[in-house]
């Protein structure tokens, strides 16, 4: 009844404008100022912080005087200072106050070691570690799981006890994947979060900005520095109609993926909106935003509604859910909020979309998807099939899919292809082997594997082909770039719902469409699959499984972290040295990129993740999957010096021994994909000066920024086919570096001749202070003795 009250009150007053905002506040919030909720059931003295967001947009509503998108809301309610913010989508740097922090084991391990050297005593913000993406997928869960604990104990051991020194909740190896361990325990709308992965808008499921960065952005919020974000643009998609059928929520995201493409959401938050909301589940909602990394943005969200409340109840969090219902005013955008774009999509008509091969923007429905296979000759037989992963392993998920399973059984039918399953954490695998959907997936020879990242980030050690031949693979991840999950770039790897995954494997065939076409059963007669179903929230409740995780103890004085000297998996950082001051004259050009320049191209995961806590070995894979312009090879560049061919971190690393310093140049949205700094952080160990492309995704520009790093763009994109492989090259400017000031990248040809080309950066004056000093680590240290 008040909630009707205050809704009819708020649409009789909007625009009177004489209602003092604080007030008016106020009442909407029922007084939230005397309300101490806990921002999870972890972290028993650190509360939700509504007020902070309230009074925040008091001050900056005042000033801009226009009606707020949500992202907006979330984003100005957690300024650091909101009387002197200047505020410009696009253009404006904004200083903010995340919540929290979320690390996961591949990346917490150089996040961790340059924190060590912050000397700070313990984090400032509830920070937590994720023990996902170190398990390999090679026979099965347990097993895997075991061999993992012991070939990474080292690494184990470290994040543990660093965890502990430093006050950070650790979750051990088997505990589940790092978003659906923050989407079940963490999340909650209205927060700020930043992790160091790239699929950190999960959370966006429930309400929350949360956005992906790199470990030396996590470490200046653990550090209480004020984190700083690019005031992003606002695209809006609105959703009209309601999802059903074989239509899932992932078809959402596969949808916009293929209007936006990979770069259309960089620099942008996709906000969603419209009727469609309600028709999606809250666990639905995180597979839009999690994905929504493929198309650049910078993270994705929907309003609150009672799809979240009901998840927050299902989760042990029902006092978070009343909060969040009695602050809902700010938890969804204002009437006439401004969009830069806006999508439309009708649910009711969205079909089923398989993405790929290669590149997760290229959408197909599947009424069409067939043709499509046959047209461009991609291998028809489905060697496997992979479902799970952050993106798609939810109970509802799971349910979805063992429905379909279930149909096939009941028919005499197993799955053709191989057919993996992964569950996104311990509770979630506890309760459907409670609910029996995992052995309903395995009796049709279904292969459950760890709660783990696995083979979405090429955790697998894949037999059944070799490596060079063509085969086909359909999973439920989110990212499909070449040699991606095997290791194999002649896997041609395409993306979809766990239900449009789990009905091929029973056809082996890519041609086949599970909404129109039949099989044939074990009685020889034609079965055709009914579509699937599943709750999204277990009636009887989430089994939690096994506890797997680790509170830092109240005395964390005698806590030890020790790194051992002789490691080969473990490394203490040394300072990069500072800029000398001058404009760089000469440099050769390390290697000419062309055409699609992911992380995964410079710093390949796979086999290499051993050694992300060792920035010495893991630079051996730098740009090792580039591809050169000059001979259109991978990892087969020439050195200057002796004339001969080898691999690049070869020539980078003799380039280095000579105290000459390099370039990188590169094409379009170089750097998308995951949030790894190590692809900057090599690039700097080796020798690296400046990167210099058409254009960066957000990521990978910030973090080679931090690393003291120079990211250029062409000011004319053309002037890349002005650059041969053998120019030297030289930049100058730097002397009177400024923002908004263009640098010239001037290019010293053979034949004598020299050639200006205007090169585009986006620094701030804070951003130039870490180059001078030679990182935002290093100018950390300055600050911090002064």
């Amino acid at each position: 009844m008040i909630t009707r009250q205050l809704s009819r009150f708020l649409k009789n007053s909007y625009s009177t404008k004489k209602l003092p905002v604080r007030n008016y506040a106020q009442i909407l919030a029922g007084d939230i100022s005397n309300k101490k909720i806990k921002i999870s059931n972890f972290e028993k003295d650190k509360y939700i912080n509504y007020q902070r967001i309230q009074d925040n947009l008091a001050t900056v509503k005042k000033r801009l005087g226009r009606p707020l998108t949500l992202s907006e809301k979330i984003l100005y309610g957690h300024l650091d200072n909101p009387h002197g913010q200047d505020i410009e989508r696009g253009v404006s740097y904004l200083k903010l106050r995340p919540d929290r922090v979320a690390c996961q084991d591949a990346t917490a391990q150089m996040a961790l070691l340059q924190f060590m050297s912050a000397g700070m005593p313990e984090v400032a913000v509830p920070t937590t570690v994720h023990c996902d993406h170190l398990i390999e997928a090679q026979v099965g869960g347990e097993k895997d799981l075991a061999r993992a604990i012991e070939i990474n104990k080292e690494v184990y051991d470290f994040l543990s006890s660093a965890s502990a020194k430093y006050n950070i909740g650790f979750w051990r190896p088997g505990s589940g994947i790092i978003h659906q361990i923050i989407l079940e325990n963490y999340a909650f709308p209205g927060g700020l979060m930043i992790g160091t992965d790239s699929h950190t808008p999960n959370a966006g499921g429930l309400g929350m900005v949360a956005i992906g960065v790199g470990g030396a952005d996590a470490v200046d919020v653990m550090a209480d520095i004020p984190w700083e974000l690019k005031c992003p643009n606002v695209i809006g998609v609105k959703l009209t109609g309601a999802i059903s059928g074989w239509t899932a929520p992932k078809d959402v995201i596969l949808k916009v993926a293929g209007i936006l493409t990979v770069k259309g959401g960089t620099g942008a938050i996709v906000e969603y909106f419209g009727p469609g909301v309600e028709s999606l589940s809250c666990t639905g909602m995180a597979t839009i935003c999690n994905m929504g990394a493929e198309i650049g943005a910078t993270t994705s969200l929907f309003p609150f509604n009672k799809r979240m409340s009901d998840y927050l109840h299902a989760t042990n969090r029902g006092e978070i859910a009343s909060f969040s219902e009695s602050f809902a005013h700010n938890l969804r955008a204002d009437e006439g909020a401004h969009y830069d774009q806006v999508i439309e999509i009708n649910l009711s008509e969205l079909e089923p979309h398989i993405n790929g091969p290669f590149t997760p923007d290229l959408a197909t429905p599947i009424s069409k998807f067939k043709d499509e296979v046959v047209k461009n000759n991609w291998p028809a037989e489905l060697k496997v099939g992979l479902i799970g992963s952050c993106t798609n392993s939810s109970y509802e998920d799971m349910s979805r899919a063992a429905s379909l399973a279930k149909q096939a059984l009941d028919h005499g039918l197993k799955a053709k292809s191989m057919f993996t399953i992964t569950p996104g954490s311990e509770q979630i695998r506890a309760t459907i082997a409670r609910d029996g959907q995992e052995q309903i997936l395995k009796e049709v020879g279904g292969i459950v594997l760890a709660n783990a990242c696995g083979p979405c980030i090429g955790q697998w050690d894949r037999h059944d082909v070799k490596k060079g031949e063509k085969n086909s693979i359909i999973t439920s991840y989110n990212r499909n770039f070449t040699g991606r999950n095997d290791a194999n770039p002649a896997t041609h790897a395409f993306v979809a719902s766990p239900d449009i995954v789990t009905a091929f494997v029973f056809s082996g065939d890519l041609r086949f469409n599970p909404v129109t076409d039949t099989l044939i059963d074990a009685n020889g007669k034609p079965f055709k699959f009914a579509g699937p179903t599943g709750d999204d929230l277990p009636h009887k409740g989430y089994d939690p499984g096994q506890d797997t995780y680790q509170e830092p103890p109240k005395d964390r004085t005698t806590v030890q972290v020790r790194v051992d000297p002789k490691s080969n998996r473990l490394q203490l950082l040394q300072p990069f040295s500072k800029w000398n001051g001058k404009d760089f004259e000469k440099l050769p050009i390390l290697i000419k990129v062309k055409g699609k320049c992911t992380t995964d191209h410079i710093s390949m995961a796979g086999p290499w993740l051993k050694y992300r806590g060792h920035l010495d070995n893991i630079s051996n894979n730098m740009l090792i999957g580039a591809i050169n312009s000059e001979n259109n090879t991978a990892n087969k560049v020439k050195n200057i010096f002796t004339g001969e061919y080898d691999a690049v971190p070869n020539v980078a690393r003799d380039y280095k021994s000579k105290d000459v310093s390099w370039v990188v140049i590169g094409d379009e949205n170089y750097g998308e994909g995951s949030s790894r700094e190590h692809a900057a952080l090599e690039v700097r160990h080796l020798g690296g000066i400046a990167v210099i492309v058409k254009s960066f995704a957000r990521i990978h520009e910030t973090n080679l920024k931090k690393q003291g790093l120079l990211p250029l763009t062409f000011a004319n994109p053309s002037d890349y086919d002005k650059i041969d492989p053998y120019d030297n090259v030289s930049i100058i400017g730097l002397t009177t570096f400024a923002p908004g000031k263009p640098l010239t990248l001037r290019l010293h040809k053979k034949s004598g001749e020299t050639v200006d080309i205007p090169v585009n950066h986006t620094f701030n004056e804070n951003q130039i202070e870490w180059f001078k000093a030679g990182s935002a680590l290093n100018r950390m240290a300055e600050q911090h003795t002064h």
